[in-house]
């Protein structure tokens, strides 16, 4: 903002405010600076440094067999990656990224994926399909078709029509 309209906006406050508030003859000064600091700040962000957070457990002792531990709160969970989408919008890569893991760190539970294979193999996943392979008769070579006729070509001359429902006129 220019000075002139700092200036004005200042006087415009601190005026309104003394006339209805009871502010001593020695605030008076004190008041009028505040408030053009304050206006002066009003269009300059505040940075702030973000302060470095520390994981909530160490990185070796998040995983267990039954559950993963969030470093970001600590929190027991089976499965990783849905925790932290619907929690802190953060995807696995995001959050391998802010904690420095390794590309291989699990977002599953080792023994709830092991539960999940088992279960996955038990009803058929991952295998081909053998038997409906096997029941699928085998086709032989088919016989080459006999060539069509020639079709018939209509003749040209024209029949008389006869009048339908009276009686035949010669």
């Amino acid at each position: 903002m220019a000075d002139e309209t700092l200036l004005d906006l200042t006087a415009l406050i601190v005026s309104n405010h003394v006339t209805n508030n009871n502010v001593s003859v020695g605030d008076v000064p004190t008041l009028i600076k505040s408030v053009h600091n304050a206006l002066q700040g009003l269009g300059k962000a505040i940075v702030e440094p973000e302060p470095e957070q520390k994981p909530a457990v160490s990185i070796r002792s998040s995983i267990k067999p039954d559950y993963l531990v969030s470093l970001e709160s600590g929190k027991k969970v089976k499965m990783l990656k849905r925790y932290l989408m619907t929690s802190y919008g953060m995807t696995p890569d995001d959050y391998r990224k802010k904690w420095g893991l390794a590309a291989d760190y699990p977002m599953v539970a080792p023994n709830y994926a092991e539960q999940r294979k088992a279960l996955a193999l038990k009803i058929g996943l991952g295998r081909k399909r053998i038997a409906q392979t096997a029941s699928v008769p085998v086709v032989e070579k088919a016989t080459p078709r006999p060539k069509a006729k020639p079709a018939v070509k209509k003749s040209t001359t024209k029949a008389k029509a006869k009048p339908k429902g009276g009686p035949a006129t010669e």
